[in-house]
């Protein structure tokens, strides 16, 4: 057995995997490079720096598993890998302290202006006066995701004496005053009550641009803003006009839009009142022999034939369960994408029906693929692995069904997805030449295969709704690759659904214009991790 690693690590991780292959390690490879020689190699082990593209996973003919030693594996070609059965693996948890408490050293060091009273004193100046800076003590801390990142810097900033609050629509109000802080329901209430705002959530498409020019005018004046989690979630140059007019006091940014290349961030020409490092979130010798060892750890069981801890691509499931229903692990994972992508509130219960012939089999493992598509989308580093534990943590009640039932397919999984609001059902089957589709939204029978954007409009049955609905999107160049159009079941009804599949992301401009439109109520751009 032989394992490359192509950026630098902590060497006890080298010599956790030396107990069971060869480890050559060759850091700075070019892709040709890689290419050359990748299919000498049975494991891959990169961090950040390395990107392995679907050329390189092609080229790796003997590769049997990569390594991520971080959390995002933004720089692997994860489908790619998932075509040709190579597990991908990362360490989720591996940073928690390190990322937490780089959090609250920037918000020390925005708060005192320590970074350009360093300098300043460094080039032979005494500006006292100029540099007073504000205390942390007494002033409100908004956290926006309350996930192990977010708590361990809630509770630090409690104990130097803030006070919190903190929005975050997939934890409870318990949690939060169990911390000692203020839980807010509605975002659009969060803003106003912070001096200081931290994010820690994953990059979707709901947290894209959260804080822009519309949520920068909702805040106090003189509020500061602090990012150590993803680049994307604060809108650069809206932070930019913010800091420059005086609304924002000073933010604190460790991640970016386009990283590593920057010379075109607009917070890099910004004067004053900002704190800017190179994603350093995660750079502490902990933090990278914590993650260093446990993917090593992960690639030695590989290696030795057992299972990952942390695979975000596949299954951990015994073989001779997977094979008679892998054919509906895709529509599994999109149909539970779509029910919680279309429910508003915190998940209480999924329900999973399956009928025809897949009522024969343990459903477990389209379970599993359910679990990890209603989590993914409003968690980061969801995997077939840790989608049990994290539907169990907090506190989702799982109900699965094999129904002798009569349906229309020959196998048929229905998901029903219930909140602290509302509850909502899709049903996924698969069709014709193997092709997946949504056939059930709610009351409606649609028919459609699922893709990566699609639109989901209802509306009342009348004239020209189509023609309004297409319109819109057409004028903000977006084409339309499919849509399915459809009443419910009572002749009678006036509702009717518009199920769309698009070929780029809407925008929530896109989703206000359409939301105009007389007879449209609440439309939803959906995401899925679609082949």
């Amino acid at each position: 057995m032989k394992v490359l690693v192509t950026d630098k690590i902590n060497e006890s991780a080298g010599k956790i995997i030396g107990k069971t292959a060869q480890v050559d390690i060759l850091p700075t490879m070019s892709e040709d490079e890689l290419i050359k020689i990748i299919h000498q190699y049975d494991a891959l082990m990169v961090r950040s720096q390395t990107k392995v593209t679907a050329k390189i996973i092609e080229a790796g003919k003997n590769l049997k598993i990569i390594g991520r030693a971080g959390v995002g594996v933004d720089n692997i070609d994860v489908d790619a890998a998932t075509q040709k059965g190579i597990i991908v693996v990362n360490s989720p948890d591996g940073n928690t302290m390190a990322a937490s408490e780089h959090t609250i050293a920037l918000m020390l060091a925005m708060a005192r202006n320590i970074a350009p009273a360093a300098a300043s004193t460094k080039a032979g100046n005494w500006d006292r006066a100029k540099f007073t800076g504000c205390e942390l003590f007494g002033k409100t801390l908004g956290i926006i995701g309350l996930g192990k990142i977010g708590t361990h810097v809630a509770e630090v900033a409690k104990a130097l004496g803030m006070k919190l609050v903190v929005s975050d629509p997939y934890t409870s109000k318990e949690s939060v005053e169990k911390l000692g802080g203020e839980y807010i329901q509605n975002i659009n209430d969060f803003w106003g009550k912070c001096d200081f705002i931290t994010v820690h959530v994953p990059k979707t498409k709901e947290t894209i641009n959260l804080i822009n020019k519309e949520s920068i005018a909702k805040m106090k004046d003189g509020v500061r803003l602090i990012n150590c989690a993803r680049g994307g979630i604060i809108n650069e140059q809206d932070l930019k006009e913010a800091l420059d007019n005086g609304k924002v006091a000073g933010a604190a940014i460790d991640v970016y839009e386009n990283e590593p290349n920057i010379k075109d961030c607009p917070l890099i020409h910004c004067e004053k009142n900002i704190v800017l490092t190179p994603h350093l979130g995660a750079s502490t010798q902990e933090a990278q022999l914590n993650v260093a060892i446990d993917v090593a750890e992960q690639i030695k069981e590989v290696l030795s034939g057992g299972s990952a801890s942390s695979a975000v691509n596949i299954p951990s499931l015994r073989p001779d369960k997977l094979e008679p229903v892998k054919d509906y692990m895709q529509i599994a994972e999109n149909s539970g994408e779509l029910a919680m992508q279309i429910s508003d509130g915190m998940i209480k219960t999924i329900e999973i029906t399956a009928q025809g012939y897949l009522a024969d089999f343990d459903i477990q493992p389209l379970e599993v693929a359910v679990l990890k598509g209603a989590l993914s989308s409003m968690l980061e580093g969801v995997n077939y692995v840790n989608a049990p534990v994290l539907a169990k943590k907090r506190g989702i009640d799982i109900i699965t069904t094999r129904s002798n039932k009569k349906c229309n397919f020959t196998g048929l999984l229905t998901v029903k997805l219930t909140t602290d609001k509302e509850t909502n059902i899709v049903a996924g089957a698969i069709v014709a030449k193997d092709i997946p589709r949504i056939v059930k939204i709610n009351d409606y029978e649609t028919s459609i295969r699922p893709q990566k954007h699609m639109l989901i409009v209802p509306h009342v049955n009348k004239p020209s709704m189509i023609a309004k609905v297409a319109q819109v999107i057409g004028e903000n160049n977006i084409n339309i690759g499919s849509m399915n159009v459809v009443q419910k079941n009572d002749k009678h009804e006036t509702e009717s659904i518009m199920v769309i599949n698009i070929d780029s992301a809407a925008g929530e401009n896109v989703l206000s214009e359409i939301s105009k439109i007389d007879g449209v109520h609440n439309p939803k751009y959906i995401n899925l991790n679609a082949q």
